[in-house]
Parts: structure tokens; C-alpha cells; sequence
């Protein structure tokens, strides 16, 4: 070890400069780890890659109005002037009380260590300048929370101490004495979560860095020695000695009379905690799980990194401003809608979704289980695909999904005023044509509607309106599934877990594969947009820690319809709220439009509709898909059998309702519909799906088996599910 201590400080002058920071005790009792060899002090880069600082990134709404901030630690860079002169006084005399007569260096202080820790045997007092200090800090951020390179960053060995000098001497190099001070303020840790002073500003004192008074910045400046040691929140007194010890340092220096230390150390500490707030967890009016999208979105789209390892480290380094599209007034109606008819202890749990047609944008997402760790909480976004932290298969959609197979027989030439005889009960056909093939019924399955009553024949308008199953059964068995699935595709729907649509007639009555209300939203923005598709879109606008821009997605509009498609589904929904299924969906004084879906055994009950500016979809249900919401009390309020028309119905009505207040009131373009219709008095039951298909492998079942059918085989059976 002596001969290590000779070959280091002898690298040291031979380079022009002494080590500071390691002081040696006296024959060679280092108190360092001495593992590893010295490294040649000429063979270090004379340069130092300074990573940026990371920091608090802030996520507002469309308004300006903040959502949350995030952060990976919780920092604010401030330039020296937005800094207190007593912080700035405080800090070089505890720390570097020579700071401005030295270099990078400091050799009457390592002189003074030696002979001091040569006194005790040990190491009792270091040398290390406030410039080393700071270099031995931006090691520490560049390892980041990796423990194993953190270990690294701060291990006394010879090696590190010569990096730490050589960088030490660029830096009072390249940057000066103030600047120096600056970002030393700015990096070190100041503890409890708070990197550099600002943000220990705002922890201990609720308030700005430049406002600090001198006892402030005195109890701040003896922190960064020992974070937890001089805890003011856990060991006051122990903080107070050492603000103390700061205060007469500053006498000594002479940066204060002995009269105002005397007067600031008989003061008791005044903290003022702000208890640090980070992530989506504290995001206002339940927009957690928007936030925990966005995120979701920076991570994944190329547009903010190449690779997913490139855009994580963005994310961490933070400084961000990011303005979302979230429109405040529709968040809160959605959240007040939520809160009004299910509440977060119910068996059940609800999600709603609200997007723009034609722009992408997101207005509003929430749901009934709130962000967060404890009980009927979640951090599950169940408006959301689970590549984006939604629920690992969506959810069964019921009858809602019947418009995107109308659209798909209207873009294949069939008429609107197409009858079909629609009786009670069917077997499903024999074959349908499938993009791959054929699928067959092997197993004599059967399909029937919700009320015995409900016997064709019927047109499109009258089956759309009543959700009659036989009757869009009997549609694809003529148009085929291929259409159905390309349709499905071109608005933008696709399985929640990422994989295809299974091509059979369960799909038709949306009892295959599940869902995400997002995605279903904005397939329904689509007719509300006269055919054109939009991919929803969460950013409209981030500005870097430079205050640059930074590229963000746009929304991608393509035609997945006609406009002739499109106003004729128009006019089909428009009749579920006005005299079918929907009426307690129907908004009043302006053009609404939508379609509910129940799906067997009534484990998820939909409302999914829109006007010309807005678009929402509602889902209620067990979480896991395992509730059978039969004789069940959801809000406050009982219900023998829930319907996509009772309860996702009247929360999409009153989530729209408020969102849409003082907004344009346009109107649909509309079609004329004949034929086919027997034009009998409309009702207003919801029909729950009667097909007979096992569960799908790993899946949501495809239809679990009408009570009344025989056993299906596959995904072959259907959720009618008005």
C-alpha cells in the first residue's frame, strides 16, 4: 500500500497537479479500499462527458393546467442568480471554505488532512474541493439507479481519486469558479428525494431557492455532508448543531457579523414540508391513467427515440414540459359521471373513454377503480390495449360491435333495407367464408335474441335498433367474415392482447375477442367523421429542459369507409337512442348516436356512441371478467340483470352531457332507409348474447353457452349483448 501512495502521488506531480480529496493517513493506513491498480493519469480523456441532469417533467392538459409531474429524481435547475447569496455563502464555507483562492486543487487543505488524519491514525477530515465534489457527483448521475454502477461512481480507490483529479482540473478549465458553484447547487443531494436546492427549497421549506433566508440556508448547506445524518424531518437536533456549525463558519469568514449568527442560531428550525409529489399516482380529476398513457406513449413511439433503451433514458432525464390533449372540462365530467353511478368499492368497475373524430385527440379517460396501490385500486388502465397497461385480453364488447359489421356489408354492396326472416332461434349456418377458408358448424350451434317476441323479418334499421342477433347472423353468413375482420382493422380495432380477430360468427355479436373502450371509441369516431379512421393521439406539443420543441406523433387519418357508409350507419344508430335500445343514452338538444351491448352471462355491459364532435365508449364489468352482474348493486342503485342501456348508458349520457356543454351543437348527415321493416313498436330491452361457443384458449370465452343450447365447440358461440 505505501508503494501504491508513492507510484499515485508521484503520477500526480508528475502531472503538474497534487491529489485532493484523498487524505493520507500516516503509514499507510488508508481507511480506502485499495482495490485495483492505479490508472496513468496522462491515459485519462481530458474530457468529461457532463450528462444532463435529471428532472421533474410537468404533464399538462389541453388548457395549460397541470396534470402531474414526474420525475425520476425530483430536481429543478435554477441558474446561480435564482439562488439565495446566503445558500451560495453557505455551502463554499462548510464545504470549500478556500473555493475561490484555490484550483481544482486545494494543497494547504490536503496538507492540513494529512497531518490530521496522520494524528488519529485514520482517515477524520478530507480534502475534497467543491469542484471535485461536483465531478464525484456527475459520476454518481450518470449511473443513475443502478445500484452496481453507483457502487462503482462512489468506491475510494486510488483509480477513481486520479479520474476525479483529472477531471477536476478540466473542469475549473473549461467552466470558472461560478459556474462551478452552479451546477454543484444544482446536482447534489440535499436528501429526502430532493436533488439540488431548489427542490430542497420546495421540500423542507415550500418555497423558491432565492428566497432562502440565512438560518434557511445555513440547515440546507450542513445536509449535503450527511443527507441522512442531518435530517431536519428525522433528527432535528442533530441538524441544528450542524446549521449551527454553519453559521459560525460564515462568521469566521467573515460573510456575516457574530451578531447575526448569534441572533440565526438561536432560532428553532421552521420547516415547512412539501411532501414530494411524483408520478401519475397524483394526477388531478383521475387522470392517472391518462398520464401513465402518455408515458406509455413516449416510451413506446419511435418518434421520441430510436430505442426503447434511448427513449427510457429521455423519460428519466425528464425537464420536460408535455401538453396533452386532455380537455379539462371533459375530464371532469367524466370523472363526476363515474363517481355518480359506480362506486370504487362495487364488485364491479367502469371505464370511459372520450376522443375528438377527425383530430385523434383524447378528451378524457377515467374509470371507477382509481390509480393507485391499495384497496379497489389498481394501476391497470382499463380503457387501455395491455401493451399500453391495460387488462391482459379487453374485454367482450356485445352488440356493440354490429355497426362495423353493417359497415362492412354496406361497403360490400348490400342495401340498408336489407330483410332477412330473423326468427327467435337459429342454428348458426352451416359454413361461412372466412379470409382463410371456410369456418363450419360441426356441432349444430345455435344463436337466438333476447325476447321471444323478437321474430323478423327485419331490415338493418329495425335489427340495428332492437340488436336482433339472427339477424346480423344471417347478414355475415352472406357477406362473409373476411369483410368484417378488414373493416374492423381499417378502424382501427384490433384484440386487446395484441393478436388477430378470430373469424368466427361469435365476432359478429362481439363474443370473441376483447376490447378496450379506448379503441372502441375511436373506431366509433369514424362514422362520426364521415368514414375517415384517426389513431388516437395523447401529446399535442413537449418542450425539452432547453425549452426546445421536441417532435411529437401525429394522428393518422385514413378512410376505412364511404361517406355514403358512413351517414347511412349514422342514421341506423341515431335510431337506437331515439326509439331503440338507447333511449336512456340520448342526449337532448343535439345529434347523438351510438349502441349498447350486453355479453353472456352479462359479464360486461357497453354503451359506445357519439355526436359529430365527440366520441365516448363506456364499459362496466367485473375487472377480471368473472362477475355475472345478475341481482347486483352498482352506485347505490339494484339491478335483477344489468343491460349495455342501464348503466353504461346513463354514464355516457351524463359524461357527454357536461363535456359537451356550451360546444357546438351540429347536426349528422342522415340517409333515407326503407324497406325491410315491419315497422312494429320499438322496445327498449337489451338483449343478452345466447350463443353457445366454449371459452376461447387463454382468452375471454367466445360465448359461454346459452343456458338453453347445447355444448359449442371453439369461439364458435355469441354475446347478442344489446
Amino acid at each position: 500500500m505505501t508503494r501504491q501512495a508513492a507510484k499515485f502521488l508521484g503520477v500526480s506531480v508528475l502531472s503538474g497537479a497534487v491529489l485532493a480529496g484523498l487524505a493520507l493517513p500516516a503509514v499507510g493506513a488508508f481507511g480506502l479500499a485499495a482495490k485495483g491498480s492505479v490508472e496513468g493519469f496522462d491515459e485519462i480523456p481530458a474530457s468529461m462527458k457532463t450528462p444532463p441532469l435529471s428532472q421533474r417533467t410537468t404533464i399538462l392538459d389541453a388548457k395549460g393546467g397541470e396534470i402531474a409531474k414526474v420525475y425520476s429524481r425530483d430536481r429543478t435547475v435554477v441558474p446561480l442568480n435564482e439562488i439565495s447569496p446566503y445558500m451560495q455563502q453557505a455551502i463554499v464555507a462548510i464545504e470549500d471554505a478556500r473555493f475561490y483562492e484555490h484550483g481544482a486543487v486545494d494543497l494547504k487543505g490536503v496538507l492540513r488532512a494529512l497531518n490530521k488524519n496522520a494524528q488519529s491514525g485514520g482517515v477524520s477530515e478530507g480534502a475534497s474541493t467543491l469542484t471535485q465534489q461536483y465531478v464525484k457527483n456527475i459520476f454518481v448521475e450518470e449511473a443513475g439507479d443502478d445500484p452496481a454502477k453507483v457502487a462503482v461512481a462512489t468506491q475510494q480507490t486510488l483509480g477513481r481519486k486520479v479520474k476525479e483529479l483529472k477531471y477536476a482540473i478540466q473542469v475549473e478549465k473549461e467552466l470558472g469558479k461560478k459556474r462551478i458553484l452552479n451546477n454543484y447547487l444544482n446536482i447534489t443531494f440535499f436528501g429526502q428525494q430532493s436533488y439540488g436546492v431548489e427542490a430542497a427549497a420546495q421540500r423542507y421549506f415550500s418555497k423558491r431557492a432565492k428566497d432562502l433566508t440565512l438560518e434557511e440556508s445555513a440547515l440546507l448547506a450542513g445536509i449535503v455532508q450527511s443527507p441522512s445524518r442531518f435530517d431536519p424531518v428525522n433528527a432535528p437536533k442533530e441538524a441544528t448543531k450542524r446549521r449551527n456549525m454553519v453559521l459560525q463558519r460564515m462568521a469566521d469568514l467573515k460573510n456575516i457579523t457574530p451578531a447575526e449568527a448569534t441572533a440565526a442560531q438561536a432560532k428553532p428550525l421552521t420547516l415547512k414540508i412539501t411532501r414530494p409529489k411524483s408520478g401519475c399516482i397524483t394526477a388531478v380529476d383521475g387522470a392517472g391513467f391518462f398520464c401513465d398513457y402518455v408515458r406509455e406513449t413516449f416510451l413506446q413511439d419511435p418518434a421520441f427515440g430510436k430505442t426503447k433503451e434511448a427513449r427510457a433514458k429521455r423519460w428519466n432525464e425528464g425537464g420536460m414540459t408535455i401538453r396533452t390533449t386532455l380537455d379539462p372540462q371533459t375530464q371532469k365530467s367524466v370523472q363526476k359521471s363515474i363517481s355518480d353511478h359506480v362506486y370504487q368499492n362495487d364488485s364491479v368497475a367502469t371505464a370511459v373513454s372520450i376522443v375528438e373524430p377527425g383530430t385523434g385527440k383524447v378528451l378524457g379517460m377515467g374509470q371507477s377503480r382509481p390509480y393507485g396501490f391499495g384497496p379497489n385500486q389498481t394501476q391497470i388502465n382499463l380503457s387501455a390495449d395491455k401493451a399500453q397497461g391495460g387488462s391482459n385480453f379487453g374485454f367482450q364488447v356485445g352488440s356493440t360491435f354490429k355497426p362495423i359489421v353493417a359497415a362492412a356489408a354496406l361497403e360490400e354492396g348490400y342495401s340498408a333495407g336489407k330483410s332477412y326472416s330473423s326468427p327467435y332461434r337459429m342454428e348458426y349456418p352451416s359454413s361461412i367464408k372466412t379470409c382463410d377458408g371456410t369456418w363450419k358448424n360441426g356441432e349444430g350451434a345455435t344463436v337466438a335474441n333476447e325476447n321471444k317476441s323478437e321474430i323478423g323479418p327485419y331490415g338493418m334499421r329495425e335489427a340495428t335498433a332492437k340488436s336482433v342477433n339472427t339477424y346480423f347472423i344471417q347478414l355475415v353468413e352472406d357477406i362473409g367474415l373476411c369483410p368484417v375482420t378488414k373493416m374492423a382493422s381499417k378502424m382501427g380495432l384490433k384484440p386487446a392482447d395484441g393478436g388477430k380477430f378470430a373469424q368466427v360468427p361469435a365476432l359478429t355479436l362481439g363474443g370473441s375477442d376483447g376490447m378496450s373502450p379506448l379503441s372502441m371509441a375511436a373506431a366509433y369516431a369514424t362514422f362520426a367523421n364521415g368514414g375517415k379512421y384517426c389513431t388516437p393521439v395523447l401529446i399535442s406539443s413537449a418542450t425539452g429542459p432547453n425549452g426546445k420543441g421536441i417532435t411529437v406523433p401525429k394522428t393518422q387519418c385514413s378512410r376505412a369507409m364511404s361517406e355514403q357508409t358512413a351517414n347511412t350507419v349514422n342514421t341506423l344508430l341515431q335510431g337506437v337512442v331515439e326509439d331503440g335500445t338507447g333511449k336512456e343514452a340520448g342526449l337532448s338538444g343535439r345529434d347523438s348516436a351510438g349502441k349498447t351491448g350486453t355479453t353472456d352471462e352479462r359479464r360486461a355491459a357497453w354503451f359506445v356512441g357519439y355526436t359529430p364532435n365527440m366520441a365516448g365508449a363506456v364499459w362496466v364489468g367485473g375487472p377480471g371478467d368473472k362477475v355475472e352482474m345478475e341481482n347486483i348493486t352498482i352506485g347505490g342503485v339494484y339491478h335483477d340483470k344489468v343491460y349495455g342501456a342501464d348503466t353504461p348508458g346513463p354514464i355516457w349520457r351524463d359524461a357527454m352531457s357536461g363535456a359537451l356543454e356550451d360546444k357546438p351543437a351540429p347536426s349528422f348527415d342522415t340517409v333515407a332507409i326503407g324497406g325491410g321493416d315491419r315497422n312494429r313498436g320499438r322496445d327498449n330491452g337489451d338483449d343478452s348474447g345466447t350463443g353457445n361457443g366454449k371459452p376461447g384458449k387463454n382468452k375471454p370465452g367466445g360465448g359461454n353457452g346459452g343456458k338453453h343450447n347445447p355444448p359449442g365447440s371453439g369461439r364458435t358461440g355469441g354475446t347478442g349483448g344489446r
